[in-house]
């Protein structure tokens, strides 16, 4: 299988770079034209939809703007009158104070009275509508410059179109020595009897026990307030030099580019069908917040933005000639097309010339990398084999204890009989029975000498051969390797054998398995001598698969260093111990070499009524 791998591998490295850049190269060129010109086809018509979405963003933005300032203006418009009227009764009264006391020690009390009344009487503001009045403790108007038949009339019992008494706040006022805003519904000058909401400001004035105030119609500061919005969107216009202009719900110009046209209606400007229609179907248009519009205007198509501000029954628009977009959007095609040819035969020509210097590239990493795999192909081998010698000769020494263990006994057998044959035949009494007797326990021991000998020789082989094996007789192998290191530490093994006959290399699974219980001995030999130490090994085998567990009571493994157990070189012994290979070689000879899987976790359980933590190691094999 590997080699017919590595043949499929040199293939690959030989033809696999020419006939993908062959091939990468026609893709990349056709796949370049079609993708491209789809892609700039795209792009001309996205080219349209994105400046129309542009556009229609700007134009949405400066109305945004304008509504704004416009709702800004609305809301503020109490607040800022609030504002003006108490500013100037502030005036007023800073100006009655100073008569007062300038004069306090030279006229009597009446006469500098006189002298407020006289200047106040004459000051007017807010375009000739502000003016002042002063009101005493008895609700009389002591000063009313815009009407002389009410001024000195008592008028305590005054009540505005919705039955308030505001000349008793004005009397509460003086009463507190205070100030205060106020509001109440009454008659404007020569407009008969309808009555419009009016808001007024009293500040008392000590000297005479009196109140000063000044009031402002709502409505008329609401006209002036439009009138500085428009002012101050008009500066706006010219600075920014948008297109924007504002209508009523009639259609009449509130504000336009032409300050002539101002109070006209719009068909009294633009003849065209289109705004006819836009006119006719306002009422519906109204039905919506904002939308946008198109429409002819001085023979120039038209995009536009509205948006309707009930409060004042306005429409703001801002709009953009589409024929002058259309002539960008179309110079932005042609430039498109022009870049489009340019780069067809840009992408021909690079793509030749990319190919040929690719090919030769190609065949020259082809050769390089066919000599590299090949080199190291050799050198992993050799490395492969030596590491898995040095694996097997760093427990030689171990192992040489064990032959000398195991060799003992027979010795010891085989010394007594023939020592006892000798010392018979010498005293002339060696019997018949005695002498084969003797014979036979010999040739026993040699015999297991022999095997001894024939289990280590098998086991160091570098040579590896696949062969039918029981796993049973492989576990016996392996404990007989290691009896005499795990007899001498006082470490039993608990076998639970399920067996199975496997086809691989035997070699290679006893060295695994020998490196996994020499890695649980080291752990055990740390214990203290009274503790009990155990190896249990088991193996399961299913439908499927094989699985092999060894595991140990030795306390498991630290979690900080479990992830790490496989990597070669890592060990927690001191260097004269241990080389860190162990565990290494045998990941690489279960995955590598034997096809299968292992991993270890840390396990509690119960053996002998006690309970043990320890780690361990599972081996499977797929059947």
């Amino acid at each position: 299988m590997k080699n017919n791998n590595e043949k499929q591998i040199l293939k690959i490295i030989k033809y696999a770079p020419s006939s993908f850049v062959i091939i990468f190269s026609m893709i990349i060129t056709i796949w370049l034209y079609v993708e491209n010109k789809s892609i700039f086809q795209k792009e001309k018509k996205q080219i349209e939809n994105e400046y129309i979405l542009e556009t229609k963003n700007k134009l949405k933005s400066d109305i945004s703007l304008v509504y704004n300032i416009v709702n800004n203006s609305y809301k503020n418009i109490e607040v800022e009158l609030k504002n003006s009227i108490k500013t100037r009764v502030y005036e007023a009264h800073t100006i009655a104070t100073n008569i007062y006391e300038k004069y306090k020690n030279t006229k009597t009390k009446d006469e500098i009275f006189e002298l407020i009344k006289v200047t106040l009487n004459e000051i007017r503001f807010n375009n000739g509508r502000g003016y002042f009045f002063i009101d005493n403790i008895e609700g009389r108007k002591v000063l009313y410059p815009i009407d002389s038949k009410i001024e000195n009339k008592i008028m305590i019992d005054y009540r505005d179109s919705n039955g308030y008494e505001f000349v008793k706040t004005i009397i509460k006022t003086i009463k507190d020595k205070s100030e205060r805003f106020d509001e109440y519904y009454w008659y404007k000058p020569n407009k008969g009897m309808k009555t419009y909401k009016k808001i007024s400001f009293y500040k008392y004035l000590e000297p005479y026990n009196m109140v000063i105030g000044t009031g402002e119609y709502v409505d008329e500061y609401e006209a002036f307030v439009k009138e500085k919005t428009l002012k101050y969107l008009t500066y706006i216009k010219k600075d920014t030099k948008k297109d924007i202009f504002i209508l009523d719900y009639s259609g009449r110009f509130v504000l336009y580019k032409d300050n002539k046209f101002i109070g006209k209606n719009v068909l009294d400007v633009e003849k065209d069908k289109s705004v006819k229609d836009l006119i006719e179907n306002m009422p519906s248009m109204l039905n919506k917040h904002s939308l946008f519009i198109e429409y002819k205007a001085s023979n120039n198509n038209r995009i536009g933005y509205a948006k309707k501000f009930n409060d004042w029954s306005w429409i703001l628009v801002s709009s953009y000639s589409k024929d002058k977009m259309g002539k960008l959007i179309q110079d932005k095609k042609e430039f498109l097309d022009n870049k489009y040819e340019s780069f067809i035969y840009k992408i021909f020509t690079i793509s030749i010339i990319l190919t040929f210097v690719l090919l030769i590239v190609s065949i020259y990493i082809s050769k390089t990398l066919k000599y590299k795999f090949d080199k190291y192909k050799k050198d992993l081998n050799e490395k492969q084999n030596i590491l898995f010698q040095q694996s097997k000769m760093a427990s030689m020494g171990e192992m040489i204890g064990n032959i000398a263990h195991q060799w003992r006994q027979p010795l010891s057998t085989i010394l007594t009989a023939s020592t006892g044959m000798l010392l018979q035949k010498q005293m002339n009494n060696l019997e018949d029975e005695f002498f084969f007797d003797a014979t036979k326990r010999i040739n026993a021991s040699v015999k297991h000498l022999s095997k001894t000998i024939d289990d280590f020789r098998n086991f160091y082989s570098p040579h590896k051969i696949k062969t039918n094996f029981s796993l049973k007789n492989t576990f016996n192998t392996t404990l007989d390797l290691l009896q005499a290191q795990l007899t001498s530490k006082d470490i039993r093994i608990v076998k639970d054998i399920e067996d199975i006959e496997m086809f691989s290399y035997e070699n290679e699974l006893i060295q695994a398995l020998i490196n996994i219980i020499n890695n649980a001995r080291d752990e055990l030999i740390k214990k203290d001598k009274n503790v009990e130490k155990v190896i249990f090994i088991s193996s399961i085998v299913s439908a499927k698969k094989v699985s092999i567990i060894i595991r140990d009571n030795a306390g498991g493994i630290s979690a900080d260093i479990i992830e790490r157990i496989f990597e070669p070189y890592f060990t927690t012994k001191h260097k004269a111990q241990g080389t860190g290979i162990g565990l290494y070689m045998t990941e690489e000879i279960i995955v590598k070499h034997l096809d299968g899987k292992i991993s270890v976790k840390n396990h509690d359980f119960i053996y002998n009524n006690k309970k043990y933590t320890g780690a361990e190691f599972t081996i499977e094999f797929d059947l």
